[in-house]
């Protein structure tokens, strides 16, 4: 018989460890949950040190409803080995009663708590972004142009900043109007903008741009650098939606990357393995410079 051997690992180079079920707030009773990818070593900090990384803060699309926090985990690994700290982040349902800006307000306080616990979890907090994609790209573009809005703010970490330095959005609802008008034929479109936008309708169009991020975009407010992505064949959210709201960024100074990926409807066909790379590439740049 032969025995055939292997080398140990005692940097545990390349092994990735997922922390689940981590409460960052809770609202009315509910949990709030996110999950962390880090290196293995940051299970074992009397053993190993994990110097603090850069932090990703990813937001699952869920149609504003409760994101799924796993689906992009998979992907996501590829960051963690690349020497980042990514967390997948939920935040409340508007199904459930909680209108905007409950899923902004979630997000940002995800942010904080992850700052406050940065020692924790070896993140250095001087270096966060956001990525998000479709509903969560909304997000994502929100947190990234009111940085600590006190609109914003809840009671949980308020000595942290929920600002960002980065910003990366994948096929966001821009114009919150218009996208909602682009599928008045989808089933439950009618019940959901009751639940986001509130149960009075003369109040809709306020809502509706205050949660667009196309209309809030301000001149001499200094915004982190945005990198967009859209496919020109989205049948959910209109592709030139991407395109004005880079314009839009760019008409105030602001740093802005914008790809189209040709041929790719929503989400479906949109994902390869040159996006990872283009998002990583942005990300290096801008928090490893």
């Amino acid at each position: 018989m032969v025995i055939h051997k292997i080398p140990n690992n005692p940097t545990l180079s390349g092994q990735v460890r997922l922390i689940e079920n981590i409460t960052y707030a809770a609202v009315d009773g509910q949990p709030l949950k996110l999950e962390i990818l880090a290196p293995w070593t940051q299970r074992y900090p009397r053993e190993y040190t994990t110097e603090p990384r850069p932090l990703i803060v990813f937001v699952q699309g869920s149609s504003w409803r409760l994101p799924t926090l796993g689906e992009k985990i998979p992907q996501l690994v590829q960051f963690v080995n690349d020497g980042y700290i990514v967390a997948t982040v939920q935040h409340r349902n508007s199904l459930d009663g909680h209108p905007f800006p409950a899923f902004l307000q979630d997000v940002k306080t995800a942010i904080r708590f992850l700052r406050a616990n940065a020692k924790k979890y070896a993140i250095d907090p001087k270096r966060v972004a956001i990525w998000g994609t479709s509903s969560g790209a909304n997000a994502a573009m929100l947190v990234g142009l009111t940085g600590d809005d006190s609109r914003y703010k809840t009671a949980d970490y308020t000595e942290q900043s929920d600002a960002v330095s980065a910003v990366v959005s994948c096929f966001a609802p821009m114009d919150v109007e218009e996208t909602f008008k682009n599928s008045e034929n989808v089933l439950g479109n009618d019940l959901l903008k009751f639940c986001l936008f509130g149960p009075d309708k003369k109040k809709w169009p306020a809502v509706m741009r205050e949660m667009s991020p196309l209309y809030q975009v301000e001149d001499g407010k200094q915004y982190p650098p945005f990198q967009l992505f859209h496919g020109d064949a989205d049948k959910v959210v209109p592709y030139h939606q991407m395109e004005e709201m880079a314009q839009k960024l760019e008409s105030v100074g602001a740093s802005v990357e914008a790809y189209c990926v040709t041929g790719a409807n929503h989400e479906r066909d949109f994902w390869s393995q040159t996006i990872y790379d283009d998002v990583k590439s942005f990300l290096d740049r801008i928090l490893n410079s």
